[in-house]
């Protein structure tokens, strides 16, 4: 059976790497990211691999993209925006375009795969705020609370919630485990904390 994830956030970091891991995993992955030429990289040596520019915050970008590629089985959502200073010290114009696109963003892919997955009873639907910045932003605040919100209303229903916090410096490799691990656990636990490794080794192992 053909399995479809969508990836976004795709280009770099976190999105990248989950896309090239369910590739390896034989999924059939649509990576999605607004730099064309970092999608090319990670698409890079990978047939089952679908490079798709797109703004997350545009409703119609997404709904486009997800026509081409039927139903999905498995969202990573890693697209966001990092935050740059102090909270106190950004100008508005900032704040806003980093909620924009972290809020908005997030909200735009869950109601375009969201409802496909209740439907059918089925999927994993992994909210990633802190990829591309520190857990304390606001932006991974409000996404943490939208995670709660929707399991508040959908919870039980066969899809796999979960809202990944990665600790600063946390390497990429630890935090995709821990998605994976958290598969496991009860419905109910909504978010996925992780932390840096302790040792050395283990980190350089996990950025393989």
């Amino acid at each position: 059976m053909k399995r479809t994830a969508l990836v976004t956030g795709a280009a770099h970091g976190l999105g990248a790497m989950a896309a090239r891991r369910l590739a390896a995993a034989a999924w059939d992955v649509v990576a999605v990211d607004v730099d064309e030429l970092g999608l090319a990289k990670t698409a890079q040596r990978s047939p089952n691999t679908h490079a798709r520019v797109c703004d997350v915050t545009d409703p119609d970008a997404v709904a486009g993209v997800l026509a081409m590629a039927g139903p999905v089985h498995r969202v990573v959502h890693a697209a966001s925006a990092a935050p740059s200073g102090p909270v106190l010290a950004r100008p508005l114009g900032e704040v806003e375009d980093d909620l924009r696109t972290n809020v908005l963003g997030a909200a735009v892919v869950v109601q375009a795969t969201l409802p496909g997955m209740l439907e059918r009873r089925a999927g994993e639907l992994f909210l990633c705020p802190d990829a591309s910045g520190p857990p304390a932003s606001p932006s991974a605040a409000a996404v943490a609370a939208y995670a709660d919100a929707l399991w508040a209303e959908h919870g039980g229903q066969g899809v796999m919630l979960r809202c990944v916090h990665a600790a600063a410096g946390t390497p990429h490799g630890l935090a995709l485990d821990a998605m994976d691990r958290s598969l496991a656990r009860p419905a109910p636990d909504v978010h996925v904390r992780v932390r840096p490794a302790r040792r050395p080794l283990l980190a350089a192992l996990a950025r393989r």
